[in-house]
């Protein structure tokens, strides 16, 4: 979900304006659902406390003294209506099973609808077995591991001291590590005889007494012993997950002119399951007709929808990503990033349609793309309007570009930093880039440790310098580039700029806000410019899997309208322009002069 409240947006809403309320209410409501929906396990009472949220939310928006605390005002709110829902029912009386909502389920989402499978399927499921107390820190840590909050938002949300929050995620993961020995136990085919017998009088319900039990046993068990094995930590299995969108079951539309009793009526579990518009159109008629502007209005006229934004039940994670990138697997790498003469790794092909030529667009100074060797690379940079390009290499040797659109070096990884490399990139330009991926084993594969002490070969080329390009988490506290940028500042070094990645597995409209909402992420965390030098729609969990053409055009043209329009957004390049062999589902062109349909969007753009 993108973090797409700026602050003249707030303030618009705060003064009564529909569109801007429109805005904020398309943004936040499917990050309300996941922290209700997973802290209530998709229970019942779920769509009341959303719908709780959101219209508090709006009676109070005007009373919101700070617009750039928005969100995490948002976040504090909802918390606190859920811990008023599990307040308001009686002592030691449990959220009955029985009343959840199966639609509204949110680990049955996850795994159907992302199609999740192996070590993310079992986290998806180990979260049936957490104890009632940790439910609430799940639904916000779910989302931090995700890329979609941050600590200090968690922290302000809950109420408690970073060190206390911190305490109470490692007893959470704990738990959640058990609960996932547990799922890989119970899921092992053909059980364990003994723990068949254990389970006999197991009403197959998950819950806090088995998970001992059958945890106990699992450690005791030398056939069952090995579900505790390789166990890819919890974080890197969730980043970059995206949202997952309730099915769009009816589309009803109110009437142009409804009475507000009749509005404030409509309960958001109906808004939800016909789509966001619905919703949107509810609350914006609640706010305007005064529940924030003080109008008193009793009639609200509609504008007719566009197409429908997706409520929202469950942070799941495109992770790479990043969040938000693609999703990630021990086996498989979150990104195609390749060192220099390495062809791409998707092996999918599929059949596309040839576009007519066209003239060549013009140039826009941020657009830019990945190139490796392939033939026609200098006409088709040429016809795309590229201002700029890099090819995972310290020069265009191998892929020379057209007059007028820049080379950018890069030094790979930590063999790549040599005296000839250096002078290499030196002779280039003036910008350099910094390591690919190196949190990935199968990319440079770099410890933060070694990295840094190789940032000053790269700094004494004088050169501007953008940080290494992490696959996913670059916003993440403790992750791998805030650990880096934390030990440069440490040692004093220079980084000028922040490279990431990213790659959505989420191909709905909603992309558009996943991605850019991590791009403000990260530049919110480190204050400094952001290069995006790939990313992309791909969807790396099993087979992979990628967007029709119009889906890819679709997000092409949002994301590079985003991108163009935030000042910070130093430079963003496709990944990749070749779209021949194994590319041809995600490049850009067939030759030096004919685009794909997402050729054609992508020229267009800038």
């Amino acid at each position: 979900m993108a973090r797409q409240s700026d602050t003249a947006t707030v303030i618009a809403a705060r003064a009564g304006d529909p569109a801007a309320v429109d805005r904020l209410v398309a943004g936040y409501l499917p990050l309300v659902y996941t922290i209700v929906g997973r802290a209530l396990e998709g229970h019942a009472d779920v769509d009341d406390v959303v719908q709780e949220v959101m219209l508090r939310v709006l009676r109070n928006l005007g009373d919101l003294r700070d617009p750039e605390s928005f969100r995490s005002w948002l976040v504090a709110i909802t918390v606190r209506q859920v811990r008023e829902r599990f307040r308001a029912r009686p002592a030691a009386v449990p959220l009955d099973p029985e009343l959840r909502d199966p639609g509204a389920d949110f680990t049955d989402l996850a795994i159907t609808r992302l199609e999740l499978s192996g070590q993310r399927r079992e986290t998806a499921e180990a979260t049936r077995w957490l104890d009632e107390e940790y439910r609430e820190l799940l639904s916000l840590w779910w989302l931090e591991a995700s890329g979609e909050l941050t600590r200090d938002e968690i922290v302000a949300a809950t109420g408690v001291g970073r060190q206390h929050t911190a305490v109470r995620i490692q007893r959470m993961k704990a738990q959640l590590e058990t609960a996932r020995a547990v799922v890989r136990a119970l899921n092992r085919a053909p059980r364990c005889a003994d723990l068949m017998v254990l389970l006999d009088a197991w009403d197959g319900r998950p819950g806090s007494l088995w998970r001992k039990r059958i945890a106990r046993h699992t450690r005791d068990c030398r056939a069952c012993a090995p579900a505790w094995e390789n166990l890819v930590a919890a974080e890197r299995l969730l980043t970059g997950m995206a949202l997952v969108p309730l099915p769009i079951n009816f589309n009803p539309v109110l009437s142009t002119a409804t009475p507000i009793s009749q509005i404030q009526a409509v309960p958001v579990k109906l808004a939800a399951k016909a789509g966001s518009s619905l919703a949107q159109k509810v609350l914006v008629g609640v706010l305007a007709t005064g529940a924030v502007a003080g109008g008193g209005a009793a009639v609200v006229a509609y504008r007719a929808p566009a197409e429908p934004v997706n409520a929202a039940v469950v942070a799941a994670p495109e992770v790479s990503r990043s969040p938000i990138a693609p999703p990630t697997s021990p086996a498989a790498s979150p990104a195609p990033s390749l060192p220099p003469s390495v062809a791409p790794s998707p092996s999918k092909s599929a059949k596309r349609t040839s576009a007519a030529p066209a003239a060549a667009a013009e140039q826009s100074a941020k657009k830019g793309v990945g190139v490796w060797k392939c033939a026609g690379a200098k006409g088709a940079l040429k016809d795309v309007g590229a201002g700029w390009y890099y090819s995972w290499a310290p020069s265009d040797d191998e892929v020379p570009g057209p007059a007028g659109v820049e080379f950018v070096p890069m030094i790979w990884g930590k063999a790549n930093v040599t005296d000839a490399t250096l002078k290499q990139a030196k002779a280039e330009g003036d910008v350099l880039l910094g390591f690919n991926e190196p949190d990935l084993a199968e990319q440079s594969n770099m410890n933060v440790e070694d990295a840094l002490a190789a940032w000053p070969r790269l700094e004494s080329t004088g050169m501007k310098l953008v940080s290494p390009a992490v696959a996913f988490g670059g916003d993440t506290p403790g992750g791998w580039l805030d650990r880096f940028m934390k030990g440069a500042t440490e040692k004093g070094l220079r980084v000028d700029a922040i490279a990431l990645h990213w790659y959505g597995s989420d191909f709905s409209a909603a992309a558009v806000n996943q991605f850019l909402g991590y791009v403000d992420a990260v530049h919110k965390r480190y204050g400094k410019p952001i290069w995006v030098t790939e990313f992309g729609l791909i969807n790396f969990g099993g087979p992979q899997k990628y967007p029709s053409d119009a889906q890819k055009v679709r997000f092409i043209e949002g994301a590079t309208t985003g991108l163009e329009k935030r000042s910070f957004v130093q430079r963003y390049a496709w990944f990749g322009l070749p779209a021949v062999g194994d590319s041809v589902d995600f490049g850009l062109y067939k030759d030096g002069k004919t685009p794909t349909e997402a050729g054609k969007a992508y020229r267009a753009a800038g």
